[in-house]
């Protein structure tokens, strides 16, 4: 993703945004599963690159929100294009069979691990 100018992981707050622009930094980070504060980080470098801005929600001045700029919106289909090439690049040594295998199973795990994820922590079962 470095050749299109991003950082780790920015790839994937923009996709949030490529789906539904002007969504607060706490739903980018219950997307993703992961804090609020590292999409505020994010945000600020992306903002300062010129592919984010930042608004305070019409209806509720407490919320802001995250919106793409053309140039956020431009990234979508080379940074598309650049995840299918990798994940082809990944994946060329199976046979179809077993790429559809694979996809298969990585939805379970991604299901069991977002079922995880959303589960209260029991303090009890881990204190030391």
């Amino acid at each position: 993703m470095r050749r299109h100018g991003l950082h780790v992981g920015q790839n994937h707050l923009l996709a949030v945004l490529w789906e539904q622009d002007g969504t607060t930094p706490g739903e980018v980070a219950a997307a993703l599963n992961v804090t609020t504060p590292t999409v505020v980080k994010m945000a600020d470098r992306m903002t300062a690159a010129g592919l984010l801005t930042r608004r305070r929600d019409g209806r509720d001045n407490r919320l802001v929100r995250l919106w793409l700029t053309d140039a956020g919106r431009a990234l979508q289909k080379p940074v598309e294009a650049e995840r299918r090439l990798i994940e082809e690049k990944v994946t060329a040594d199976l046979t179809e069979a077993e790429r559809e295998t694979l996809i298969a199973a990585l939805a379970k795990i991604h299901r069991s691990a977002t079922e995880l994820l959303s589960e209260p922590i029991d303090p009890v079962k881990w204190s030391p």
